[in-house]
């Protein structure tokens, strides 16, 4: 039986593969699922020790994940332009991994309108809806 995959052609689960982020800037740590232009999903594992993982760091990995969905070219890059309607939770805690899904609503040319949400387990930390620009950066 034929395995059916929503995951796009030459699917890579290694986020510096599509970002130009690097540690301590790439706040993905796996891609899980990708369908270009429409859906992402991937994780970050929370190892900070002996303090909290700073929660507005979620709206940034939500931010690189919905980079990687809204399928950059080669040559391009990324721009977070507005946060609206962001939910914070206090903190999230070393040893929690964090599931982060992202929809594209609607693209406005190079302008992407993005749903975000932060999971750790059935509860959801984080959600916003972001404004991405993807473009030539120069």
């Amino acid at each position: 039986m034929r395995s059916i995959s929503t995951e796009a052609p030459l699917f890579k689960p290694d986020p510096a593969a599509y970002l130009p982020h690097r540690n301590p800037f790439l706040h993905i740590d796996r891609v899980l699922a990708l369908e270009p232009g429409v859906s992402a999903s991937g994780v970050k594992k929370i190892t900070w020790e002996g303090v909290s993982f700073p929660p507005i760091l979620l709206l940034e990995a939500m931010a690189q994940l919905a980079g990687i969905a809204a399928g950059q070219r080669e040559g391009e890059g990324g721009v977070l332009a507005a946060i609206e309607r962001g939910n914070l939770p206090a903190a999230v805690n070393p040893g929690d991994t964090v599931l982060i899904v992202v929809r594209i609503v609607k693209a406005f040319g190079r302008l992407f309108l993005v749903e975000g949400e932060a999971r750790v387990e059935e509860a959801t930390v984080a959600s916003a809806t972001l404004t991405l620009a993807i473009g030539t950066m120069q």
